[in-house]
């Protein structure tokens, strides 16, 4: 796991290129310490003067918060992503884990192992800086991570014994009435380091009166992986994917150089970088996307308990039956159903709304016909609604973001025609996925509207966005308390048991948006990127020929082990 969020950090065997030598025909492995091609402490004295001393120890936050006055961190502090940032090398939620041997590094541990944590990070501040570094590891065979602020569910923001390039300094941001691309005007846009964090952009770009697609979240990068894996947003059906915006990049890829990449420059890894997925690509510096004019929207929160899992699985057909009700307005919505504990029989089910343009009486009477049809429900009651005219740049986003906990996901996108044609089966899957033992179903309505009118967009975007309303999510968490073997079957419970029962939703080979999904996906070339996966893995070998960039479910991958530490 990582050295973030959970109770506990596993050592991955060091590796050597001749461990593996009468192993498989042509394996090869990145050096790690030990390998007779890991540069010795002078080389890492070199790079570090060459850098002005931004190459850093990296220590896991289990171990940094022992070293803290006190000794340990707070709850508060843990479940901090602001907190966490200023922590290098530390990451915001758990990914997988080798289970043999395990290395436990207990919250506030003073004894760890490394376990998937960078060994060094460049706490880059120039391009100058990551250019080096990029240098660096493509000389020595190093394993490299990338991060801007590290929220990520894949754990592609680390790797065990890597280099880390993290970039979140760079928090740069300009807007211009008119963008040129070529000589073509472009309109307005914003120009976003990859370290700025959504919070300070959407204030920034609301004192200007511009909006523009990011998630909704504190401490997302607007121009980092987030982009990368096409980005969703609650004012996506009015403005499509944030990949849909984007206008530019500016990215150091393997060769260390630096590149302008729009529809004239580098056409074909500007396809790449829009929904090719996050970390494959190089060190994104910054990126460019559109701003449109800001605007109110009513912003309501309800939420509905269910007695039983029959109650909640009821509950979700008739939302199911008015999912389109918001479709005159373009409205978005996160839809949060949680089981009080695992041994309660109540759920709650959370519904936050987004309705453009709206008066808090014309969004209230927009969620009537299905609030009114959920209430007449057997075992439904309201807990309590809201409803608030607030600009859109204000509600996007909280004052942070809470994580720190051992949780996996998995995923699929849900075709706006399961929601039209077979509403009573969106409630048969949630009710057979409380029986199954889930506890939280995440839904999310981020897509028809503008991203469906978005389909013949030339870019790397799973299909499947383009006739889906929903992202479905799986959650499966545990506590530092739990066992190893209890943990992996937590781990391998999506695809052993809630995809067969999504599926009655999703349908077979369906996709899913791989900034919220499954690490452990057998087929993610299919899931993740649907037909764009052969013209990704060669624009991958034009720019990235040794696989220096490798990420857990990234292009490329199957060629590497879970680790990217060796070739399979």
């Amino acid at each position: 796991m990582q050295l973030y969020s959970a109770t506990f950090l596993f050592l991955v065997c060091t590796l050597s290129p001749s461990s593996f030598a009468h192993e498989h025909k042509r394996q090869t492995c990145r050096n790690v310490p030990g390998s007779a091609g890991y540069p010795n402490a002078a080389a890492w004295s070199a790079l570090n003067a060459t850098i002005g001393g931004r190459l850093v120890n990296v220590v896991p936050s289990a171990k940094y918060c022992a070293s803290l006055p006190g000794g340990a961190c707070t709850d508060a502090q843990w479940t901090s992503a602001l907190f966490r940032s200023t922590i290098p090398g530390a990451m915001n939620q758990a990914r997988g884990y080798d289970l043999t041997p395990p290395s436990l590094c207990l919250r506030n541990a003073t004894t760890c192992g490394q376990g998937d944590v960078p060994i060094y990070s460049v706490e880059a501040q120039t391009v100058a800086d990551i250019q080096v570094a990029v240098k660096f590891a493509s000389a020595n065979n190093l394993r490299v991570s990338l991060k801007a602020s590290g929220h990520d569910y894949l754990g592609r923001s680390t790797a065990p014994k890597s280099l880390l390039i993290h970039t979140g300094n760079f928090q740069n941001l300009s807007l211009t009435k008119a963008f040129m691309v070529g000589t073509q005007n472009m309109g307005s846009a914003a120009t976003v380091g990859s370290g700025l964090h959504t919070q300070v952009l959407y204030q920034k770009l609301k004192v200007n009166g511009k909006i523009a697609v990011g998630g909704t979240a504190a401490t997302v990068c607007a121009a980092g992986g987030y982009l990368q894996g096409a980005g969703h947003s609650a004012v996506s059906p009015i403005f499509g994917l944030a990949a849909d915006n984007v206008l530019e990049f500016h990215i150091v890829v393997a060769s260390g150089q630096l590149l302008q990449v729009n529809s004239i420059s580098n056409p074909d890894l500007f396809y790449a970088l829009r929904g090719g997925g996050a970390g494959s690509w190089g060190v994104i510096v910054s990126a460019t996307f559109r701003t449109f004019p800001t605007f109110n929207v009513t912003h309501s929160t309800i939420q509905l308990a269910a007695s039983s899992n029959a109650a909640a699985g009821a509950l979700a057909a008739v939302h199911a039956q008015h999912i389109f009700d918001l479709d005159s307005v373009k409205g978005g919505q996160y839809f949060y159903l949680d089981k009080i504990s695992s041994t309660s029989t109540t759920s709650v089910l959370t519904l936050t709304t987004y309705m453009a343009n709206t008066t808090t009486a014309h969004g209230t009477a927009l969620l009537a016909p299905f609030l009114n049809a959920a209430l007449a429900l057997p075992g439904v009651s309201l807990v309590e609604q809201e409803y608030l005219n607030v600009n859109i740049n204000d509600v996007l986003f909280q004052s942070d973001d809470s994580v720190g906990i051992n949780v996996v996901l998995g995923s699929r996108l849900i075709p706006a025609a399961s929601y039209r044609d077979a509403p009573a089966t969106v409630g048969t899957v949630y009710e057979q996925l409380l029986d199954a033992g889930t506890t939280d179903i995440l839904g999310h309505l981020v897509a028809g509207g503008q991203v469906a009118a978005n389909a013949n967009i030339s870019s790397a975007v799973h299909p499947a966005w383009r006739t889906a309303k929903t992202h479905l999510i799986a959650v499966n968490g545990w506590t530092d308390a739990t066992s190893l073997a209890d943990i992996k079957t937590l781990r391998t419970k999506f695809q052993t048991t809630q995809l067969p029962i999504m599926e009655k939703m999703s349908g077979p080979d369906a996709g899913a948006y791989s900034n919220e999904a499954d690490v452990l996906e057998p087929n993610f070339q299919t899931t993740f990127f649907g037909p764009n996966y052969t013209k990704l893995s060669a624009i991958k070998k034009t720019y990235d020929p040794a696989d220096l960039f490798i990420v857990p479910g990234g292009v490329g991958s199957e060629r590497w082990d879970q680790w990217g530490l060796c070739t399979v």
